[in-house]
């Protein structure tokens, strides 16, 4: 007679109890194991698995419709969970928001901008780029979402700092940096000032290493750093007697050094900035909108303020104010608390001390960004730039150029994203003041037109988003705090990205939602 995994299983779990039912599941890869997230992959729960187990999914509530709390819903609903989500927001996503034309932003005090965005402009106000390597790249395939170059660094792009005559382009600076840097080590090397640490041939091959990473010259010269066409074309090489000309004059090694624009090569090294990056076509909201439309509309309850969360010896309790103001309470037999820890800490529970603590222990940290309309897409036409980011030690930090749109007739140019000081300092202005500021700022990079061409802007300071008041957060260790919240309390889990070492990337969030995700499975299979 033939046996089946069916009849497998269950014979198993009569003989061995619920336990030895999930390990033999997991053993044959028909459950999450910890071996496996331990590794890093991820075995989203199934309907199956409770159709083996003779088990029945669960009501789970989850707490705020951002990455997160989103992603927890999509995956539990495979295995038909019923998750009900609490929004306290008009909309999904938390900080992933695209504003676009007739969108709001209203902030605590009640200040209100309306975008005035023309069709098909629109600003990312929180994540705006996507490393290749991310699982987010993952969830925008599963769920339909188109996705385009983000052009993270574009050599045609500006280094500006306070103490220069004018903005120098990406390339240049780079190619003075790399020049003289290699210019200098090659004299060392060649003046046996390394001759500890290389041998004969060692040295040889540095120097013809640095020979091509620096472009300079032979040893007859002295290894010198000249410049040449990788700094740019004062005039481009065009057709008949047009070679172009290379851009002059080259600065000194001391101007070069004294401009500080070295320290800004090592962002395109960095594992989470590296080209190539990318975006969702059309807004980064698109991946939210896409799990909600996959969860399901009726599962999430929007304008739906938690104020209370009760551990229950049977389950969870959570009281919230509706969208008319009135108290509403909702059960479950677990809960997912997807929302910011500062928030979580103001929320009246019974967790205890402990946990509250641990909410509190997280700072928040702001950020800011201006998104600036113009009328005329300049920054291709007359600065043949496409794309990419300027850096500034002026308080704008940085300034985006958008990877989309190319050839339009408007555009968008995030003006500023910074944060900490710097955003505090803008936050502390009305909105009018905030362009203003930025509007003068930028002028020292690009001129009159930066001021001219503008047809509006709409500005964001994450500290006064009400709900959210902060972009990200930091801990002061992975200790502690950052362990305990880790572990559910009593029925109530946490998720988000300030439980990840990706604080402030939608794959924090996303990577923490799956070990929620995981673990809360594991414990309604192996319990009764």
């Amino acid at each position: 007679m033939g046996y089946s995994r069916r009849d497998f299983l269950s014979a198993v779990g009569v003989s061995g109890g619920a336990g030895a039912l999930f390990a033999t599941m997991g053993a044959l890869g028909l459950a999450p194991s910890a071996e496996a997230s331990a590794k890093g992959t991820f075995d989203p729960p199934q309907q199956s698995d409770f159709s083996l187990t003779g088990r029945s999914a669960k009501k789970v509530v989850i707490l705020g419709a951002g990455i997160a709390g989103l992603a927890t819903a999509y995956e539990l609903g495979k295995a038909g969970y019923d998750c009900t989500i609490l929004e306290a927001l008009d909309r999904v996503g938390g900080r992933n928001w695209t504003i676009r034309g007739g969108d709001r932003v209203t902030e605590l005090d009640g200040t209100t901008q309306v975008a005035k965005f023309g069709d098909g402009v629109y600003l990312n106000a929180g994540p705006a780029r996507l490393a290749q390597w991310m699982v987010t790249m993952d969830y925008c395939r599963e769920l339909g979402v188109d996705l385009e170059v983000f052009t993270n660094s574009n050599a045609q792009a500006y280094i500006y700092h306070q103490n220069m005559r004018a903005p120098v382009r990406w390339r240049t600076a780079k190619a003075d940096v790399y020049g003289y840097v290699s210019e200098l080590l090659s004299r060392a090397t060649d003046a046996g000032a390394l001759d500890a640490a290389l041998t004969a041939q060692d040295k040889e091959r540095l120097i013809a290493f640095l020979s091509s990473f620096g472009a300079v010259g032979d040893r007859a010269s002295g290894f010198k750093y000249s410049g040449g066409t990788r700094r740019g074309h004062g005039v481009n090489p065009g057709a008949g007697d047009q070679p172009g000309t290379a851009l002059g004059p080259v600065p000194s090694l001391s101007e070069v050094l004294a401009s500080g624009v070295g320290q800004r090569f090592a962002f395109e090294f960095g594992y989470d900035q590296a080209m190539l990056m990318f975006q969702p076509v059309g807004g980064m909201d698109a991946i939210p909108r896409a799990f909600a439309a996959k969860i399901g509309r009726q599962r999430i309850r929007l304008r739906a303020k938690v104020t209370r969360i009760t551990d229950l010896p049977d389950g969870v309790e959570v009281e919230y104010a509706d969208r008319h103001g009135r108290t509403q309470k909702i059960k479950a037999d677990l809960c997912v608390a997807a929302m910011p820890p500062h928030i979580l800490a103001r929320t009246a529970h019974n967790l205890g001390a402990e946990v509250q603590a641990a909410l509190a222990t997280p700072t928040a940290t702001n950020a800011g960004k201006i998104g600036l309309e113009y009328r005329r897409r300049w920054w291709e036409v007359d600065e043949d730039i496409y794309g990419g980011i300027t850096a500034t030690d002026l308080d704008l930090a940085t300034i985006w150029y958008p990877s989309y749109g190319y050839g339009a007739s408007r555009g968008m140019v995030v003006g500023y994203y910074n944060f900490g000081a710097q955003a505090d300092a803008y936050a502390a202005l009305k909105p009018a003041e905030r362009e203003r500021r930025a509007i003068e700022q930028g002028m020292k990079i690009h001129g009159a037109k930066y001021r001219d061409e503008l047809a509006s802007s709409v500005s964001i300071a994450w500290k006064l988003q009400p709900h959210i008041e902060g972009a990200w957060v930091g801990w002061p260790s992975r200790q502690g705090a950052y362990q305990l919240l880790g572990k559910p309390a009593g029925h109530v889990y946490f998720a988000g990205d300030w439980l990840s070492y990706m604080i402030a990337w939608q794959s924090g969030a996303l990577e923490s939602a799956r070990k929620v995700v995981t673990e809360l499975h594991q414990r309604v299979l192996s319990t009764s």
